[in-house]
């Protein structure tokens, strides 16, 4: 029997969801299960990675599509958001619901996690309400068997009244059953009888599911548990769940750096000699001086930069992001956050949005998704550029490295500037903490909400599929988006540098009228209008300042560190000016990608607004204070 797969799309007409068959007996599957039980793991596995993402129609919840084919018979795959009830209280809940009562899905299959599989059969309950055309997955049954849980999967048939299939789609175990059985329960499809479609309390799917797994679940080892509760002591300890933290934020940092520099070198080196060969070939071609000027010297240079800045440390952060994402511990995170986000009234999966725009804050605020409340969904979206993305590391790094590391060398450098990254980031975090604590006092006041934040059991993280994971759905989507703000900058940066009024360039005229507001913040006007021209992208705020202080016509870079100190000493930095740079990287208005995604996901300019104003505000503030307090000591 031959297995092919292949992709197809997804996309909304009218508010309605329109599914691409290949064939008009192609079979409509809704895969659906709870959060963390391998649910995309399956859906991986039967799909071949390729499959089209999007948005449900007129939700903001992601959606995926797959199509596979096997033994002659055509499958279309519709991923269900993971959800723990189909009694709706959050977006996600609502799309299942929606979906799997609906007339669409020919069959749903529902995966459950070995481990826990008793929890996990309320939400298959429900769903036999619904439809009999149902598929119950039982995955991650290597895991189980690891922990000597063993499981009766006839017994279980017998008593659901639907197949059960027994899986572990990390290896692709049981896949081609599931197909088999997707056929089965599809050839002999029947209507629900009246009895059949009752709807019940909560508490009857709990004590129905205790009665099901009666006699099907064996634990061969009454202690199966053990390591992950030794393992909870440690990483969500009272003692030590922060100093862990905050050392795994470290260790990632120093990895990233460390990781970037040689990778960015290279990347950089190969597109400056791109822009030389596209220059040339401008000339060649006759293209106007003015105009391969701007296209090449101004809006390539910006592109390449971002690219050689941003990618090498993406690439680098978002595999590890997602390592402790898969291994299980970025919920641990989250709970341990839990408490201090309930005390600023505030919602604990607000840490796990705030983890997300370490990478990039854009990401980050799409991720605010997974937050029901609207309340605790704003704040969460206002507080998200808080934490410093990719984009800003950079800045941040350079200050770092020129004054406050020192004379250090090597792998004692990379240390030193991980561990002052890390204070920087934690600064960040806590006035993530103080702005949502003011936000829930005034003008978005509310009482936490609570939610069911699950702990997965750990696991050996799927290094390949991470890999793949991250570089696709993030790396190359947030690059792009970073790109596609930084070809404009490109242009106005360039025009701004070369057109002159009388001797001076619009560039100085700009930053002279900016430089006493910027003197009380403890800057000058270059630093700030670098920040202001960096608004589309980040990364180009350190070139953009020795653009104007060497009156450059475009974009320059100095590679040595040591000749770049004295470049910016020249023009009056002290330690008391990468200081207050330092922190108003870390508290300024979100990039231009940023501010787009606030506005798609909130709908309203007046959030978007306040997303941009209330970072500035306290980044104006403490800035000034730095400054003015410091200069006072200072003398």
């Amino acid at each position: 029997m031959g297995l092919s797969k292949d992709s197809v799309g997804i996309h909304a007409i009218d508010e309605e969801l329109v599914i691409k068959k290949k064939k008009e007996n192609d079979i409509i599957v809704a895969l659906a299960g709870n959060p963390n039980v391998g649910k995309s793991t399956v859906f991986n596995a039967m799909t071949g990675l390729r499959q089209h993402t999007g948005n449900w129609p007129g939700k903001t919840v992601a959606s995926a599509q797959g199509y596979c084919a096997y033994d002659g018979k055509g499958y279309v795959m519709v991923d269900v958001p993971g959800c723990y009830s189909l009694m709706a209280h959050s977006a996600e809940e609502e799309v299942a619901r929606d979906f799997i009562c609906s007339k669409i899905p020919d069959v749903v299959v529902a995966v459950c996690d070995a481990g826990c599989l008793e929890r996990n059969l309320n939400l298959v309950l429900q769903i036999l309400e619904k439809t009999k055309n149902v598929v119950v997955c039982v995955n991650l049954m290597d895991e189980a068997a690891k922990r000597k849980i063993d499981i009766d999967l006839a017994e279980l048939e017998k008593r659901l009244e639907v197949p059960v299939i027994g899986t572990a789609a990390r290896s692709n175990v049981g896949i081609n059953d599931i197909y088999m059985a997707i056929n089965n329960v599809y050839t002999k499809e029947r209507e629900m009888t009246v009895s059949e479609q009752e709807v019940h309390t909560p508490e009857y799917y709990v004590k129905r599911a205790e009665e099901l797994c009666r006699g099907v679940i064996r634990f061969a080892d009454a202690e199966y548990a053990k390591k992950d509760y030794k393992k909870d002591r440690i990483f969500t300890g009272k003692y030590t769940a922060f100093p862990i933290m905050f050392l795994l934020l470290m260790g990632v940092f120093w990895l990233t750096i460390t990781g970037a520099n040689y990778p960015s070198e290279l990347l950089h080196t190969g597109l400056f000699k791109v822009e030389e060969r596209l220059f040339q070939f401008c000339i060649w071609a006759g293209v106007p001086s003015v105009i391969r000027e701007v296209f090449v010297h101004g809006m390539y240079r910006v592109v390449a930069w971002v690219v050689s800045v941003m990618l090498p440390p993406m690439a680098i952060f978002f595999p590890l992001f997602t390592l402790l994402e898969d291994s299980g511990y970025l919920p641990r995170a989250a709970f341990n956050l839990d408490k201090c986000f309930e005390k600023c009234h505030a919602c604990g999966k607000q840490a796990l949005t705030m983890c997300m725009g370490f990478g990039c804050n854009a990401a980050g605020i799409a991720g605010c998704r997974i937050i029901n409340s609207p309340r605790e969904r704003l704040i969460a979206v206002i507080t998200n550029n808080f934490v410093p993305c990719n984009g800003r590391f950079p800045t941040l790094i350079v200050m770092i490295t020129m004054f406050f590391v020192g004379s250090a060398t090597g792998a004692e450098a990379s240390l030193l500037g991980a561990a002052f990254l890390s204070s920087i980031i934690v600064l960040g975090v806590l006035m993530t903490f103080l702005v949502s604590r003011l936000l829930s006092l005034t003008i978005l006041k509310g009482i936490p909400s609570s939610f069911a934040l699950e702990l997965p059991p750990y696991r050996r993280p799927q290094i390949g599929k991470v890999i793949v994971r991250s570089i696709f759905d993030r790396t190359i989507f947030v690059l792009g988006r970073a790109v596609v703000a930084a070809a404009p900058a490109g242009i106005i940066i360039w025009i701004f540098a070369n057109i002159k009024i009388g001797d001076v360039a619009v560039l100085s005229y700009l930053s002279d009228f900016l430089d006493p507001f910027a003197t009380l913040l403890g800057m000058d006007g270059v630093i700030l209008l670098a920040f202001i021209l960096g608004l589309p992208a980040n990364e180009i705020v350190v070139p953009v300042m020795l653009m104007a202080y060497l009156a450059k016509g475009s974009l320059v870079e100095i590679n040595d560190i040591g000749a770049l100190k004295e470049i910016l000493t020249a023009n009056g930095w002290t330690w008391i000016t990468a200081a207050c740079t330092m922190l108003f990287s870390l508290m300024h208005w979100p990039c231009a990608t940023t501010l787009l995604t606030i506005k798609k996901e909130t709908g309203s300019w007046k959030w978007t607004f306040a997303a941009f104003a209330i970072p500035t505000v306290a980044g104006i503030l403490i800035c000034f204070v730095t400054a003015q307090t410091a200069g006072l000591l200072m003398k």
